[in-house]
């Protein structure tokens, strides 16, 4: 896949692209409301003899908007957003970097600068996609503006259990932890990518090694908790339990909140390596314990109700 930035405004030759069928949307979480319509564009490509598109925003709009005061944080960061999109075999990526300049282009603007003048010969996105300063452009719209230069398709409301799939769901479901029922909406398990550094080491003391992980601050991080994860180490999954917290029974008054896997028969030192944890279930909130015997006989109960779960899930291992 080709990744190409854009910013506005851009100079691009006309001819510099082939013919494209495009996907436009933010995506974020590529779940599986999206994947039908990056999945449209790549058939619409098929059969239209073009190459397939997406074209996405980056950062997002309530950015620059002013609707978001605090740094937001996403499903699926850019650089996950561009490897699940990749994954789904297109051939082109557009990244538009979501400035106030281009968030005041008209809507006319939009499509013959950044569709037009793209070579798109067909365009997907959602019943509700809009474009243009204010939103003012829709999938109503769209044939007016296309001046004729492109067909187009309008994918429906993707529904599960009757409730629209939208990202706004998932952001609600992985703020509660219901990781368990993200599956139906991103067609996989949520995932966090980060590095391991080193923590305090009381883990392995006590006998239960942690590896203590660095997140970026762009995730969603699951509440304060304790799950039943696996973890990607080098090309390898293993199983584990995750505490999300701030470790009360050993420090009374820390405000860093610590992510810290325990993985069952793993024994390799992978400081400083990049690691995947996949959220399954959660367990139990985090607990304060007068004493370390306390603690240890808990995280031998997490263990293995973990074990148990993934027994009883193996199509999810």
């Amino acid at each position: 896949m080709e990744v190409k930035r854009l910013s506005f405004p851009y100079k691009i030759a006309s001819n510099e692209f082939p013919p494209l069928a495009m996907a436009l949307g933010y995506f974020d979480g590529v779940h599986l409301g999206h994947q039908q319509v990056i999945l449209e564009a790549k058939k619409q490509a098929e059969e239209k003899g073009c190459y397939s598109a997406v074209m996405t925003f980056d950062p997002h709009p309530s950015v620059v908007l002013g609707k978001n005061e605090k740094h937001v944080q996403y499903i699926t960061p850019l650089g996950e957003k561009v490897k699940f999109i990749e994954e789904l075999g297109i051939d082109y990526l557009f990244i538009v970097n979501f400035s106030a300049e281009f968030a005041h282009l008209l809507p006319q603007e939009f499509i013959d600068q950044y569709v037009i003048g793209l070579n798109v010969q067909h365009v997907v996105a959602g019943f509700d996609y809009t474009y243009g300063r204010m939103g003012k452009g829709t999938m109503e719209t769209l044939p007016f503006h296309s001046r004729e230069k492109f067909s187009y398709s309008v994918v429906p409301k993707f529904v599960q259990d009757n409730e629209k799939v939208s990202s706004t769901k998932i952001r609600h479901l992985l703020k509660e932890g219901k990781t368990n029922e993200l599956p139906s909406l991103l067609g996989r398990f949520y995932t966090i990518t980060g590095e391991v550094i080193h923590g305090d080491k009381r883990g392995r003391t006590i006998g239960f090694p942690t590896a203590n992980i660095n997140i970026k601050d762009e995730y969603i991080i699951p509440p304060l908790g304790v799950y039943a994860v696996r973890m990607r180490v080098y090309s390898d999954w293993y199983y584990g339990v995750c505490n999300v917290g701030y470790k009360p029974t050993f420090n009374k008054e820390s405000k860093k909140l610590s992510v810290e896997v325990h993985l069952f028969d793993f024994d390799q030192d992978i400081y400083g390596q990049e690691v995947v944890i996949e959220w399954h279930l959660y367990l139990r909130k985090e607990q304060k314990f007068s004493g370390i015997e306390q603690l240890v006989t808990q995280i031998e109960k997490d263990k293995q109700q973990t074990i148990d779960y993934f027994k009883n899930n193996r199509q999810f291992s």
